[in-house]
Formats: structure tokens, C-alpha cells, sequence
């Protein structure tokens, strides 16, 4: 006897159900248990022990259904509360998380981060959208604690950059040359509120930034 290779795109799958489609819920499970007692033998009928454990089992399952429901009422209604206080930073100045810079209407811009410990020089490198480097800034000694650096919005020969999203990264070292942790932060005025695959983002300027990763809002 030979055995063919079976091609799946161009199978007849019409008798096979998907692990999803084949998963059995409380109304299927009762109906198979009322189908199985109108089926059984008169002379032969069901153990009275089996069909207790089928329909401890029918509990079961039901007060799982009924708890998974709740859940998803639950979390339609913390998403309901979630998207509601989003909305009231509008018009508010937070700090966030990242590392990126808003640059616009030729106005110079605070560059936000924090040192883990006193540092003796601090560099910071500016990058556009493209990731090309546009800015190198060398600072002296900063205390530990958050810290913040003006830029005047111009490259390194002094030319007058175009209003975008800009990208920085710190690096500071101590009096000994070791590295020194940093963290970068996001500065800026609340202007809008967007929600996509379930996150909630604010917009400040044209950058989106998770409400998760605020850490501090003042008004304005």
C-alpha cells in the first residue's frame, strides 16, 4: 500500500475543526450530558457516582464561563476609567520616560536626565529622525540627582536645525573615568490623547508617549 503525501492548502478540511472551534463550552457540555442519558441502556443506566463527577464537572465549567465574563466586564470598565483620566492631562506639562526632543519654532529646548551618581563631565549626542548625529554637547561637572542641559536648536557648525523629533543619549563619567547610570526623561505640554491595540498614548507636540511611562505632571 502507498502512502501519498497530503498537500494542507488543498486538503478537504471540512471534517477537522481547530483547537479552538473543537473546545467545548457550558450550553455543549450539557447538551452532550442530556444526550448521554436519553442514549443510555435502560438495563445498563449510569453510574450514579459518574454522574455526579459529570455534573460537578458542568459546575465547574459554568462558574469559570460566568468568572471570564466578569473579567472582561472589568477590564472594558478599567479601560473605560483609564481613557477618561488620560484625557484630563490635556493642557498639563509631564515627565516621562525616553529620550526624545520636540524641536520647535526656533525656541531653545531643556534636554532631561538624571545621574545616578556626582559626575565630572557629561556628554550628550542629538540625532534626527534619519539617526544621523546633528549635535555633540560637552558639559563639566553636574551633581547627582535630574539635571538638565539647554539646546539651542543648532547642528555643530552652528547652523539653525528644522523643527522635528530629535533623538539624545547621555553618557556621563565620574572623577575616576567610570561610567555613571543615567536615565532620560521626556519633557513636555500635554496637547492630545490617542489610543491604539489598547495603550493609551499622550501627545505632546508631535511625539506619542505612553501614559504608562509618566512619571510626574504639573499644571502648566
Amino acid at each position: 500500500m502507498s502512502i501519498y503525501p497530503v498537500d494542507a492548502s488543498n486538503s478537504n478540511t471540512s471534517g477537522v475543526t481547530s483547537s479552538k472551534d473543537s473546545a467545548l463550552g457550558k450550553d455543549d457540555f450539557m447538551n452532550l450530558l442530556v444526550a448521554q442519558l436519553q442514549n443510555q441502556d435502560p438495563l445498563n443506566p449510569m453510574d450514579s457516582t459518574a454522574f455526579t463527577s459529570q455534573l460537578a464537572e458542568f459546575s465547574s465549567l459554568e462558574q469559570l464561563s460566568n468568572v471570564n465574563e466578569n473579567l472582561e466586564y472589568l477590564q472594558m470598565y478599567q479601560s473605560s476609567i483609564n481613557n477618561a483620566q488620560a484625557v484630563s492631562f490635556i493642557g498639563k506639562n509631564i515627565y516621562a520616560l525616553g529620550n526624545s526632543i520636540q524641536l520647535e519654532g526656533g525656541e531653545n529646548k531643556d534636554i532631561h536626565f538624571e545621574l545616578s551618581e556626582n559626575s565630572s563631565s557629561v556628554f550628550i549626542n542629538i540625532y534626527d529622525e534619519a539617526g544621523n548625529l546633528v549635535k555633540y554637547i560637552e558639559n563639566g561637572p553636574m551633581g547627582e540627582g535630574k539635571q538638565s542641559v539647554e539646546w539651542d536648536g543648532t547642528d555643530n557648525s552652528g547652523n539653525t536645525l528644522p523643527e522635528g523629533i530629535y533623538k539624545f543619549e547621555i553618557m556621563a563619567v565620574d572623577a575616576n573615568s567610570d561610567e555613571v547610570q543615567t536615565a532620560t526623561y521626556i519633557s513636555d505640554r500635554v496637547t492630545g490623547v490617542t489610543f491604539k491595540d489598547g495603550v493609551t498614548y499622550l501627545l505632546a507636540g508631535g511625539m506619542k508617549i505612553p501614559i504608562g511611562d509618566v512619571i510626574e505632571v504639573a499644571e502648566e
